[in-house]
Parts: C-alpha cells; sequence; structure tokens
C-alpha cells in the first residue's frame, strides 16, 4: 500500500512544496493559486487502497484551483469544513457538509476558503457507474446519467458515512470492502429517490463565475507578456467596475493582485520541475511574465519560503 501520512488533527499544517501538493490526485495535476500570498500550507492523509485513492486533506490559506480527471476515474467527496463565502465549485458555493461528485467532464474549477477540510476518494469511473445504474435503472448497466456536481438535498446518511470514512482514514482502519460500501452509500443517497437533487448558483452569481473564467482564461494564455486592464475588460466583456466585483467576491482579490499571485504560482511550479542545466531562474520568470527579477525574487521568499534558484535546484537534484 502507497502511504503518505499527516493526520489532520494530530499534527500542524506543514509547509508543501506547490508541485507536490498540485500532485495530491495522483492522476492527474492541480493547477493551485495561492490567493493570501501565504505559503503552501496543509495537512494531508491519503494512501491507494483497493483500486482507489483515499484522502483527507486541510489547506491553511485560501486557493484557487483547477484540474482535469482522465477519462477512466472520478472523484467523490465531503466538504466537512468550508467557508460557503470564499469557497465554491464552478462557481456554485459549497457549504460545511456538502457532498461533491466530479466526473471526467472537461477542467473542474474550485476555490477553497481558508481552514477548509475535505475528505474524498478517486475512484475508476466504470466503478462508480455500475453503482448508479443498479439504483436508478434495476441493475441495468448504462453511463447515461446525470451525476450532480454539488448535491443539495438532505444526504445525513452519506455524511455521517463519509465522517466515519474520515476517522478510518486518519486510524489506519480501512476495511476491506470500504471502497464498495462507500460507492453503494454514495449513489443510494444520490439516487436512490429517482433523479439526484444539485445545487445552482443564482443568475447574478453565475454571470460573475463567467467573468473571472474569461478574464482569467485571457491572463493564462498571455502570461508571458504584460496585460493591461483594459484587454481583461474587453476578454470579459465588461466594464472595469465588473470585473473587479467579480473577481472580489469570488477569489477576494483584484484582477492585478490575481493575475501577480498566477504568474508567480507558475513560476514555482515551472522552477520545481525544471532542469538547472537546461533552465535558469531568468529565463522561468520571463516566461511567466515576471520582468522585474529582483522584485520576484523578492516577492517569491516571501511566500515559497526559499529563493527561486534553491527552488531550482532543489527540483533539479531531487530523488527519483
Amino acid at each position: 500500500m502507497d502511504v503518505h501520512i499527516d493526520a489532520i488533527g494530530e499534527q500542524p499544517l506543514r509547509s508543501f512544496d506547490l508541485s507536490t501538493l498540485g500532485g495530491i490526485l495522483r492522476v492527474c495535476h492541480v493547477e493551485l493559486v495561492l490567493l493570501d500570498g501565504q505559503p503552501p500550507m496543509a495537512a494531508v492523509t491519503s494512501f491507494v487502497h483497493d483500486q482507489a485513492l483515499l484522502c483527507t486533506f486541510e489547506l491553511g490559506a485560501r486557493t484557487r484551483g483547477r484540474f482535469m480527471l482522465p477519462v477512466d476515474w472520478c472523484l467523490l467527496g465531503w466538504m466537512e469544513s468550508v467557508d460557503p463565502a470564499t469557497s465554491w465549485c464552478h462557481g456554485v458555493p459549497l457549504a460545511p457538509g456538502g457532498i461533491v461528485s466530479v466526473m471526467p467532464e472537461g477542467i473542474t474549477e474550485f476555490a477553497l476558503g481558508a481552514h477548509s477540510r475535505v475528505t474524498f476518494v478517486l475512484v475508476p469511473l466504470r466503478r462508480f457507474q455500475q453503482r448508479v445504474a443498479s439504483r436508478q435503472l434495476g441493475g441495468m448497466d448504462t453511463g447515461e446519467f446525470e451525476v450532480p456536481l454539488v448535491s443539495g438535498g438532505d444526504l445525513a446518511a452519506l455524511q455521517a458515512h463519509y465522517q466515519g470514512l474520515q476517522r478510518r482514514i486518519h486510524s489506519g482502519e480501512v476495511g476491506a470492502d470500504e471502497i464498495d460500501r462507500l460507492l453503494d452509500v454514495h449513489a443510494g443517497e444520490l439516487f436512490g429517490n429517482g433523479t439526484a437533487e444539485r445545487r445552482v448558483s443564482n443568475r447574478n452569481r453565475r454571470a460573475r463565475y463567467l467573468i473571472l473564467r474569461r478574464a482569467e482564461d485571457m491572463m493564462r494564455a498571455n502570461i508571458r507578456r504584460h496585460i493591461y486592464m483594459q484587454e481583461l475588460c474587453d476578454a470579459a466583456g465588461v466594464s472595469e467596475r465588473a470585473l473587479r466585483y467579480a473577481f472580489e467576491e469570488l477569489v477576494g482579490i483584484s484582477p492585478v493582485r490575481y493575475l501577480s499571485m498566477l504568474r508567480l504560482c507558475e513560476a514555482c511550479r515551472t522552477l520545481s520541475t525544471a532542469d538547472a542545466g537546461r533552465k535558469s531562474v531568468k529565463s522561468v520568470a520571463l516566461s511567466c511574465g515576471l520582468w522585474d527579477l529582483s522584485r520576484f525574487a523578492d516577492n517569491y521568499r516571501r511566500v515559497f519560503g526559499e529563493l527561486p534558484s534553491e527552488t531550482l535546484m532543489r527540483g533539479t537534484f531531487a530523488e527519483p
């Protein structure tokens, strides 16, 4: 069994390499943007069991993230503790006790507030489909069903099951049939009474989420060069005031500050995986649109606790 243990509630949050934290899902990389300008702190318990990944984690600061699951995996999770004002998935607010079911349908976008605590299981999609099909169609096996990304309604039994699963993960008492039991409960609670209920955003929040997405896509596509505020407004199709409202509501910082943190985190990821013999700190910084190298080094050390050159050398000589 592949194990990495740092149990929530038993050990304090510790500093993580941003690239390592982004690899928490194993089957794909999570792109993270730190929103508070604080170092990536977390407590993580994760291990592979019965062809699935079980994980609990707590994040120390507000974080924006995105990932894309492979077509043959899905992620099922429970939000033990989240702040609905700062935590969302595709713009839909996440609430304490909430259930998420992420299917491999493109990029999953989310934000988590400081000290969010989450338990999730990453399982083969086919395995979950079979459980859902047995609940919906009397045993007929099909992939034609709609799974709510963020579930609504009263799912007390499923919440209680995840709470027990969290304790079993921390204590190392996960049973042989743990995954099958979880899938049965998850599918049964979502589809036991027919169509599953889902949480949705109101119209204004949905509009602001789309504004954020369009502006951020423009940032990512042009990260190497200077980006003007008017360009972001044009990409999002809104005024500067509307753009600022969208960013303040969904990520808690201005578009300019978000762009700065996006560039800094992208530089960190690149330095962590680069070969010092092939890339330099300067080339990485310039590729992320960070033209003032002295200021870059100061900001980088303030957030990540080391100089960019140290990250580059540590990644180059890390043990395989």
